[in-house]
């Protein structure tokens, strides 16, 4: 096992070696995410400034969610999104049947050794737009909230992982996968929003089947202590416990797929 663990630390850090070669590139990538991002946000900005709030949410606390959701998705995409998007030509290119054959777990390789270091853009964002909004927010710095905060992101980043897994590993038995990219977008689109300004069927769909508004909208209400539809006083468990609850589905569901793959003809 700890044999293992250093060959993928070690896969890891050739990665980043390697990225790092063409340091003028990755700034510019960084660069170039960031501000798309942010443009987005600032279209957020401007509705607030003219409307004053989305959903009873003010400005400091939407970029506060804004900012969970950015920084909790990079931390687990860097991991799964650029390497198991590609599942569909691993498989049907047979890339997929090298992997079984190596002494090492085909998804931890494919993680590890292409691990993405291109999303330092969303991170700085993220981390800045926390940062600028928790000040002006009456969320007092305890022992306790800085827990939900690290837990929070720590859930959201397996939520991520978790997802792309689970999309990926569709490919292993239907061959094709990468149509389901753009429905998990859409819905990953809408979690960036309050779930209670949706009505009561995507809020459902966004706190159970298809969990996303565990990425930030959960942890973030707790913190700024908003109530949560349908899950009350269990809110703060239910943030903590949803990534860890989907990384053991994704893994149960990866196997299943896994052993049910028939090679990229069928």
């Amino acid at each position: 096992m700890r044999d293992t663990l250093s060959l993928l630390f070690y896969l890891m850090r050739l990665r980043v070696r390697t990225r790092l070669e063409f340091r003028a590139a990755l700034l510019i990538t960084w660069l170039a995410q960031a501000f798309g991002y942010a443009g987005i946000f600032a279209s957020i900005w401007l509705i607030l400034t003219r409307f004053g709030t989305i959903g009873g949410w003010t400005w400091p606390q939407m970029a506060f969610l804004l900012g969970f959701h950015t920084l909790g998705y990079a931390l687990g995409a860097c991991f799964t999104l650029v390497q198991l998007r590609r599942m569909e030509d691993i498989v049907l290119g047979g890339e997929f049947d090298t992997l079984l054959v190596r002494p090492l777990n085909p998804w931890a390789y494919l993680v590890f050794s292409g691990f993405n270091i291109e999303y330092g853009g969303h991170i700085a964002l993220g981390a800045g737009l926390v940062a600028w909004a928790w000040p002006q927010l009456s969320i007092a710095w305890t022992t306790d909230t800085c827990l939900l905060l690290a837990g929070g992101l720590v859930s959201a980043a397996l939520i991520t992982a978790s997802m792309i897994t689970i999309i990926a590993a569709c490919a292993l038995v239907l061959g094709r996968a990468r149509y389901l990219f753009g429905i998990y977008f859409d819905f990953w689109e809408l979690s960036r929003y309050p779930a209670s300004i949706f009505a009561a069927p995507f809020q459902v769909a966004l706190l159970s089947i298809i969990p996303l508004g565990y990425m930030a909208y959960v942890p973030v209400a707790v913190l700024l202590g908003r109530p949560v539809p349908y899950l009350g006083a269990f809110a703060e468990i239910a943030a903590l416990s949803a990534g860890p609850l989907s990384a053991v589905a994704a893994f149960f569901f990866w196997r299943f797929c896994l052993k049910r793959y028939q090679g990229g003809g069928g």
